[in-house]
């Protein structure tokens, strides 16, 4: 009773490495769709993800490749939403590799009445020394480590996914739906899924105000949804503990922190003459 929902904009890189986690999943007990939505791309993205067809067939699961001219997630989330077949949903980024029990601990964690949210225990990945240094300390903050922050990935159930329409046309799809949810009806799974982070400081330091972004954003647009926010402050107890565990994990985390309140200052007074939204991707 699943449809995984997979928006692919040139993702010839990771959607191979994705689908072949996807597939290689054990322990499913329920239905299972896979549906590529392809956006925009110019590269193998399409047919990369058209060679996995056989695979499905050969497990007995649905699988649809659709090749959209636009890009655009949002756009692709809700393609991919009207094309399932499926009541649960679960939504994967094209970089995302599951391991073999988290999708059927999912299913089993969607089974039920009541609304639910659920994701895996993310794992951060990254391959430079700048990027590993920051995931040593971001995996720490306490979001990440005690929450169920869905990055990447997070399911819901029908009743959960009755909770909205279509995705709007904003920046972190992810935040927005996680705060359809109160915290206790937000769960997460033991198995987990690896999430890679950009490389380099400076692509972090995009990534990190793109996400502060879309924070913001969703707080201004549904102020209501704030009342669901759970994120614990770090504080000033906090920051020294991670200082003093890690002091070259927190010292990238925190220059990338400040170089992101820099550049919003600059930006500050031109953002809002425009009143356009960055809508590049993460990575």
């Amino acid at each position: 009773m699943l449809s995984i929902v997979i928006p692919a904009s040139n993702e010839e890189a990771f959607i191979g490495n994705c689908l072949t986690s996807v597939l290689a999943s054990d322990s499913v007990a329920c239905p299972i769709e896979i549906i590529v939505v392809a956006n925009g791309c110019t590269d193998r993205t399409v047919d990369i993800a058209r060679g996995f067809a056989g695979m499905a067939q050969a497990r007995g699961w649905r699988m649809q490749v659709l090749d959209l001219p636009q890009g655009g997630k949002m756009r692709a989330l809700n393609a991919g939403d009207a094309a399932a077949h499926w009541p649960w949903r679960a939504y994967l980024d094209a970089d995302v590799t599951l391991s073999p029990a988290l999708l059927g601990q999912l299913c089993l964690t969607l089974d039920g009445p009541k609304a639910r949210y659920a994701s895996g225990r993310l794992r951060m990945t990254a391959r430079g020394w700048v990027s590993r240094a920051y995931a040593a300390t971001y995996r720490r903050v306490p979001f990440m480590a005690q929450g169920v922050p869905g990055c990447g990935l997070f399911a819901v159930n029908a009743a959960g996914r009755a909770r909205w329409g279509m995705f709007p046309d904003i920046i972190s799809d992810d935040t927005y739906v996680r705060l359809l949810f109160r915290p206790e009806e937000r769960r997460a799974v033991a198995a987990p899924y690896d999430w890679p982070i950009v490389e380099g400081f400076a692509a972090l330091v995009r990534v990190r105000q793109r996400q502060d972004r879309g924070v913001r954003q969703v707080a201004a647009l549904y102020p209501d949804l704030m009342a669901n926010e759970d994120k614990a402050r770090l504080g000033l107890g906090g920051m020294l503990l991670l200082a003093a565990r890690n002091p070259l994990g927190f010292a990238v985390y925190a220059g990338v922190a400040l170089a992101v309140r820099w550049r919003d200052r600059g930006r500050a007074g031109a953002a809002a003459g425009a009143g356009v939204p960055d809508w590049s991707r993460g990575r």
